[in-house]
């Protein structure tokens, strides 16, 4: 897929939220700042979307990314990420950091 000239990569996750969280999840997403809005966009991160699966509490992530990044990088966590990681980390299953845990979900089909 390419899009202005640029490769671009498909990337799906899931993530895992704490039960009866749905609605604060929701919320929280609803008023998402627009500095990270913007941080997520200049990373190169587009068409970028989260499903909940209510039966499992399992969040699925999908994004399309420039280059090899995603959102759900940890190497290079700036204060703004950091930031919301730290205030979802009441409502997510979260890593020390409080980055959500997040698991890569392998692509087995994909049609244009």
């Amino acid at each position: 897929m390419q899009q202005k000239g640029k490769m671009m990569k498909r990337f799906a996750f899931k993530m895992y939220l704490k039960p009866g969280f749905e609605a604060e999840y929701q919320k929280r997403h609803a008023a998402i700042w627009p500095e990270l809005v913007e941080m997520i966009k200049e990373a190169g991160v587009k068409n970028y979307s989260i499903y909940w699966d209510k039966d499992t509490n399992i969040l699925f992530g999908y994004q399309e990314c420039e280059g090899e990044g995603s959102s759900q990088d940890t190497d290079h966590v700036d204060p703004i990420t950091q930031k919301w990681w730290d205030m979802m980390a009441d409502i997510m299953e979260t890593n020390p950091d409080h980055s959500p845990v997040t698991i890569e979900l392998k692509e087995v089909f994909h049609l244009d």
